[in-house]
């Protein structure tokens, strides 16, 4: 039987315990989707899976800045990443938030009519390249913990899904198919249009500091902090040519 994932044999969600087990919990009651295969794809190594959920959780659902924004922000990284199964999920998830024209729009490869999301759909596409994606940001500086959160976020989540999912986010790829995006995306606005409680998913990471400056005095920040600190950890699985070869790819 066909799974969605490629090069993992993740364990069946239900058989989770301790830390994987609470971010299913928490990605099913804030997330409104219990068993997110990015995070499934990773749940074989929980001191990784728990710091992605946190900052992903900490910024685009609990952090500072509108959930409409910030999901522009997300669909504007996966573009860029050419991350076909995350740019579904956005757009399904702007669904969500009751933008549907704009969702549509994206969709069609148009861009937003809306002179603030344009320019936050445009910024999030130039930080693909380091330093291009300069001030002034398209959102005020209390929002920056939210929207930089965002991006960071699904720069690595993209790159786990490119390489441990699928492209097809439904069956069939019925996400392609207006109506199916959009009831998809209405069955989660209740959940999206709900506020998540700032700091739920820090219980969950193992001393993680306090994060960069422009988190600072957030969750967000320590949540920051453990994906930086254990994103790296593969990298001694690897001889010196091996990892030269996986960051050559991850820049192209």
């Amino acid at each position: 039987m066909p799974t969605p994932f490629r090069h993992t044999e993740p364990l069946p969600p239900k058989a989770a315990t301790g830390h994987v087990a609470e971010v299913y919990a928490q990605a099913a009651r804030d997330f409104g989707i219990p068993e997110p295969a990015p995070f499934v794809a990773l749940s074989s190594a929980p001191v990784l899976v728990a710091p992605a959920w946190a900052l992903m959780r900490e910024s685009l659902l609990a952090g500072p800045g509108d959930r409409t924004g910030k999901e522009v922000a997300a669909f504007g990284v996966s573009q860029a990443n050419r991350c076909r199964f995350c740019v579904d999920a956005h757009t399904m998830l702007l669904h969500a938030t009751g933008d549907h024209s704009l969702a549509e729009r994206l969709a069609r490869g148009q861009e937003p009519a809306d002179e603030r999301h344009a320019r936050v759909l445009d910024w999030a596409r130039r930080t693909r390249v380091p330093a291009a994606a300069g001030e002034p940001h398209p959102f005020p500086p209390e929002e920056a913990p939210g929207y930089l959160g965002t991006v960071l976020a699904f720069h690595f989540i993209n790159r786990v899904v490119s390489s441990l999912v699928t492209e097809t986010l439904l069956p069939a790829g019925a996400q392609r198919l207006r109506p199916v995006r959009s009831l998809a995306g209405r069955s989660l606005s209740r959940t999206v249009r709900r506020t998540a409680v700032p700091g739920a998913s820090l219980p969950l990471l193992d001393d993680p500091g306090r994060g960069p400056a422009w988190a600072a005095g957030t969750p967000v920040g320590p949540a920051y902090a453990a994906l930086s600190s254990a994103a790296p950890m593969g990298a001694g699985l690897l001889d010196a040519d091996d990892q030269d070869l996986v960051r050559a790819t991850l820049r192209d």
